[in-house]
């Protein structure tokens, strides 16, 4: 894969150590790593509520009232 979009992302020392020994088991870059990561999670992810979607609902005790 070429024409890649640099980002920079930021993890934990200790998730980053693992990925990148992952990286090095499967001999690929941590790029592709993290890239398999989100085709793998991103089902997963998009199960859990956003921010918006927590703001949107109803007060409970406003439902009790």
């Amino acid at each position: 894969m070429s024409g890649g979009v640099k980002q920079s992302l930021y993890f934990p020392q200790d998730m980053l150590d693992e990925m990148q020994k992952e990286a090095r088991r499967q001999d690929r870059s941590l790029s592709w790593i993290v890239q398999q990561a989100w085709r793998v999670a991103r089902g997963d992810l998009r199960k859990i509520p956003s921010a918006n979607d927590v703001m949107s609902m109803p007060d409970r005790k406003e439902e009790a009232s």
